[in-house]
């Protein structure tokens, strides 16, 4: 089959700005994920689904820290990835629901803004938000202290499907993304 490369598609929603009320330590899906509604973009006839969110409350360890009492920065992938596995989780397309239908996602991107620093035993809020699924998974995510709803860090990471049989990379994502949120395919 040949491959080739889609047109640009229309700029993703803002990144969702949901509260963290009744935030417990088991994932959950943000209140606008579980509408089954799927709403007509403006402008055009595409569908997208609202946006799918997870959270995860988690508590830095000592283990996490770095000489100045603080988490080390390279943690926060860490954290970032308990919230998107919850977020794939929720959809029913993690790991080995990837591997079985054939594809890998590796992530190709990662970007992280730490606006303050997260201390020993802080309970904080990691959530997870995708916001672009056609041609990549790209994930917002956003970490808070979860006693204030101060925001900590934000970022994303950009993973792209990678046929497992062949070893090629996807230019739009597979069908069976679109399945699993519930959308029709581009």
């Amino acid at each position: 089959m040949t491959k080739t490369r889609p047109s640009k598609s229309s700029t993703p929603p803002p990144f969702f700005e949901g509260g963290l009320g009744g935030v417990s330590a088991t994932s959950q899906l943000a209140a606008a994920s579980k509408s089954p509604s799927i709403p007509l973009q403006k402008g055009g006839s595409k569908q997208s689904p609202k946006l799918r969110s997870a959270r995860v409350e988690l508590v830095p360890q000592f283990h996490d820290l770095d000489p100045l009492n603080i988490v080390w920065h390279g943690n926060y992938p860490r954290y970032f990835e308990h919230a998107r596995t919850a977020l794939l989780q929720d959809i029913g397309y993690d790991v080995p629901q990837m591997q079985a239908s054939g594809y890998s996602w590796p992530v190709i991107e990662l970007n992280i803004r730490y606006a303050k620093p997260i201390g020993y035993l802080q309970k904080i809020i990691v959530e997870a938000t995708l916001v672009e699924w056609q041609n990549r998974l790209k994930v917002q995510y956003e970490i808070r202290d979860a006693a204030s709803d101060e925001k900590l860090t934000q970022g994303h990471t950009v993973q792209v499907a990678v046929a497992i049989a062949s070893g090629e990379m996807c230019f739009v994502s597979p069908a069976i993304l679109f399945e699993k949120l519930g959308v029709p395919l581009p």
